[in-house]
C-alpha cells in the first residue's frame, strides 16, 4: 500500500467526506480509493462491447419493416373504439 501526503481544496475535501458518509467508509483513504474505482469504470472501461457494435451494424443493414400508423395497429388488434 502506498502512503501519500496530498494537498486538496476545501471543495475536494467536502466531496471526499460526502463519499465517505454515503458509502459508510471508515476513512478518507477508502473514499479516495472508491473515487478511483468509480473513475476507472467511467473512463477506462469500454462503454459497449465490440461484439455488440458488430451486431448493431448488422441490424442496421437489415431491411426495415413497415408497421403502419397507430390507427392501423389499433384496427389490426381490435383496439379501435366503435
Amino acid at each position: 500500500m502506498v502512503k501519500a501526503i496530498v494537498n486538496i481544496s476545501d471543495e475536494a475535501n467536502r466531496i471526499i467526506n460526502i463519499i465517505k458518509a454515503e458509502y459508510g467508509l471508515r476513512d478518507k483513504s477508502e473514499a479516495i480509493n472508491r473515487m478511483a474505482e468509480d473513475y476507472e469504470e467511467l473512463v477506462f472501461e469500454p462503454k459497449v462491447k465490440a461484439s455488440y457494435l458488430k451486431k448493431l451494424d448488422r441490424i442496421r443493414k437489415e431491411r426495415t419493416v413497415k408497421v403502419g400508423t397507430i390507427k392501423d395497429f389499433e384496427k389490426k388488434y381490435g383496439l379501435d373504439k366503435p
